[in-house]
């Protein structure tokens, strides 16, 4: 199967290095989101400065530094899917990052779990293409294993409550059946994204460190689906707390 031919070669036929230089200097943590919404009002809120850019067909994202409670932090929006994902941390990498915090919006797959709040994946079940690029093929990745402690610790301090368990990362969103929703609750999954189990394949393969966490969104637990806080609009200060949340991680890691 297709899917079955890893190859552990670090050197492939193109790069991202061959395209991205690193930078001098730079902060080593960094932390991104997919929400242009969020992230834009995180950049004003921090005065964010331009320090480099990454270009695709689709545009030039800039990528930022700032200073949260005097640590100096990278901040980039990340492009939603695992392969584009996967290639904005493959070049955040090169730059010199060593540990990125990645937060962005979940579907749920247990009614009970409040919107918009906090989801620590521990693992993600690779339902998606992306992973079986970086990572030999297996139903499942460990998420977080390194940094659960800190951030649960964090989360308890701050008096945040979360719920930790295992995410269904797969592409094609509109192919979440009631068979497969159902399926995947059977195996264990409390949440549904795009990109987690490729985020944490990526980063196993450049032995880099990668933090991901969910506030949760629509519910797919139910006869229809429940949009809740999808929109980008929606509980725009909900979401900027939770934009605090992973900047108080990044000044203790």
């Amino acid at each position: 199967m297709i899917l079955e031919e890893f190859d552990e070669t670090k050197k492939a036929v193109i790069n991202p290095e061959d395209i991205i230089k690193p930078i001098e200097q730079i902060p080593e943590v960094a932390v991104t989101c997919y929400s242009k919404i969020t992230f834009d009002r995180m950049i004003g809120e921090l005065n964010g400065k331009i320090i480099a850019t990454v270009n695709t067909a689709n545009g030039i994202t800039p990528i930022y530094s700032a200073y949260y409670k005097n640590k100096e932090v990278v901040l980039f929006m990340i492009d939603v899917g695992a392969p584009m994902s996967v290639g904005m941390l493959e070049e955040i990498f090169i730059m010199g990052v060593k540990k990125v915090i990645v937060f962005g919006t979940c579907g749920v797959l247990d009614q009970k779990i409040e919107d918009c709040s906090i989801i620590i994946p521990n693992s993600a079940v690779r339902d998606e293409g992306t992973s079986y690029h970086y990572v030999k093929a297996a139903d499942e990745i460990e998420v977080n294993q390194n940094y659960m402690n800190v951030f649960t610790e964090m989360l308890d301090e701050l008096h945040v409550r979360y719920t930790i368990g295992k995410t269904w990362s797969t592409d094609a969103f509109y192919r979440e059946t009631p068979k497969k929703v159902k399926h995947r609750k059977e195996q264990g999954c409390i949440c549904v994204d795009m990109e987690c189990s490729a985020n944490a394949a990526v980063a196993s393969f450049r032995k880099k460190e990668l933090i991901q966490f969910f506030y949760a969104a629509d519910n797919l637990d139910s006869e229809q689906w429940d949009v809740r806080s999808l929109s980008n609009h929606s509980k725009l200060e909900e979401k900027d707390r939770i934009a605090t949340i992973a900047l108080e991680l990044a000044i203790r890691i």
